[in-house]
């Protein structure tokens, strides 16, 4: 019975990758209750549209609680995008924090910033396009780091 229920997982899996594939989705996270103490949590995403879409599949537990512990995550992964102050690239491209290497960065969390400050540089195309803070605050959050690729509105930065 495993072995049927594996291939049936697997099955669930290969048909949830179509599915964000088809509909050109980026991310899709799915819970299937099998009875009390028994569940499959996964989560398929892609970061670009040609690199193949990541499985992660969570093992499931005999016990209640961590079950429970498997849902608070979710509950606590807000998308920052949609934050009131997220900035969020322009472009696809690659953070720089600091102007050069071995320079301090830009900002820091809880640093002060006014409007039209730089937060970070996205290069793209051997350009490096300097991204201004739409508005004076605080940095609460930094959501990438140095070197990381970014797309179009990918958020980088929360400011409050």
């Amino acid at each position: 019975m495993t072995d049927t229920k594996h291939e049936a997982d697997v099955a669930f899996i290969k048909a949830l990758a179509e599915l964000l594939r088809d509909n050109d989705l980026t991310e899709l996270e799915v819970m299937r209750e099998y009875g009390d103490d028994d569940s499959l949590n996964v989560r398929v995403s892609r970061m670009s549209q040609v690199a193949p879409a990541p499985v992660q599949m969570a093992v499931p537990s005999a016990a209640p609680a961590p079950v429970a512990a498997a849902a608070a995550p979710v509950e606590a992964q807000e998308d920052p995008a949609s934050h009131p102050g997220a900035v969020t690239s322009p472009m696809v491209g690659t953070v720089y924090m600091q102007p050069e290497p071995g320079a301090p960065s830009f900002i820091s969390v809880g640093a002060s910033v006014s409007e039209g400050d730089t937060l970070l540089i996205v290069e793209a195309m051997k350009t490096m396009n300097h991204i201004h803070a739409p508005k004076s605050g605080t940095i609460k959050r930094i959501l990438v780091g140095d070197g990381d690729a970014v797309e179009f509105g990918t958020p980088l930065v929360i400011v409050e």
